[in-house]
């Protein structure tokens, strides 16, 4: 099923660039450092006084920067991007962005954290207030020290295609576009709570540190799924698989994962990925209901794996793109 959704939004005045150590945004977010890498590969670190700590960000910078650009938002998984299951390690981000004029911020810690701000720190996870990060104090720091336009999509896969929804709640008119990739936009009732308690369980965390007592309201104020209206008015674009094996679980393919590995994807992953199906049926039904315009790619095959998410950036990014004006 699918519904096309574009948006045609004002373009506000650019930013110019300015100082690499002093920029100070009004929330009190300051720029740290920029490790430049090369020319198109920054690594930014930005203190957050919400988490008190310098946060790291792998960005890419547009093919032309000689006129304000973009921002696109791309978020992992339950990793948090802190391993080596990240965009950069594991896509052709940096060579599908090679000719796109958008600066890419990918934060690269957020470990089971869902992204989110955690009502009370965590013994193993510590202190997390992802949301008053990504959607206040980051992008002033951002649009400031790369000279960006100030126009925001957001994207994530897995645990952060849940975030991705919920930031975009919690911050009305900062996304123009948001990119969901294979996940549970449900979290309040006993399948989407269990998907959650067991995605911040993996990284040893205590999911009531999160949003409160499992029954209480912080579940519900966090679910896109009884969220959904607030949605309206963005370019939505949301894929996933099924579980079934495809091209990517094809033993002839030389990137197939071997033995061990391959099991665990075919397996292990298919039965994830069956799960976000029923999640992601049950969000297009509730957009349909409430009239709220998006794009849904269910695919016929496909695990929870680096290669599909691959493609749904491919395949996500004219729409996404086209909300960022480009």
């Amino acid at each position: 099923m699918t519904v096309a959704m574009s948006l045609s939004l004002p373009t506000p005045a650019g930013a110019d660039p300015g100082p690499m150590r002093s920029i100070e945004a009004t929330s009190a977010a300051y720029l740290d450092r920029i490790d430049k890498l090369d020319d198109r590969r920054w690594d930014v670190y930005v203190y957050s006084p919400s988490m008190d700590r310098v946060i790291p960000l792998q960005v890419i910078r547009p093919a032309d920067t000689s006129v304000p650009r973009p921002t696109l938002y791309l978020l992992n998984g339950a990793s948090g991007g802190e391993g080596d299951a990240n965009w950069l390690d594991q896509t052709d981000v940096l060579s599908f962005f090679a000719d796109k004029d958008a600066n890419v911020v990918i934060p690269a810690e957020g470990i089971s954290s869902y992204y989110t701000d955690w009502e009370h720190d965590d013994p193993v996870l510590g202190r997390n207030k992802w949301t008053t990060f990504l959607t206040r104090e980051l992008p002033p720091v951002i649009d400031s020290s790369l000279g960006a336009n100030g126009i925001n999509a957001i994207a994530g896969l897995s645990m952060a295609a849940t975030s991705v929804f919920d930031l975009a709640i919690h911050a009305p008119g900062l996304y123009r576009g948001v990119g969901s990739y294979s996940g549970c936009a449900q979290t309040s009732d006993p399948l989407g709570q269990a998907y959650v308690r067991t995605v911040v369980g993996v990284g040893g965390g205590d999911a009531q540190n999160m949003w409160g007592p499992y029954d209480g309201p912080g579940w519900r104020e966090h679910d896109p799924l009884l969220n959904a209206e607030k949605l309206r008015g963005i370019s939505l674009y949301i894929a996933t698989g099924n579980g079934l094996p495809g091209p990517y679980e094809d033993p002839a393919r030389p990137d197939t994962p071997q033995g061990i590995w391959w099991l665990n994807q075919a397996v292990v992953g298919g039965a994830i990925e069956a799960a976000t199906d029923v999640c992601t049926h049950n969000f297009a039904n509730r957009l349909q209901e409430l009239n709220i315009p998006a794009t849904f790619d269910f695919r016929d095959v496909g695990t929870h794996s680096w290669g599909y998410w691959q493609d749904d950036l491919h395949n996500s990014w004219p729409q996404l793109s086209a909300s960022l004006g480009l």
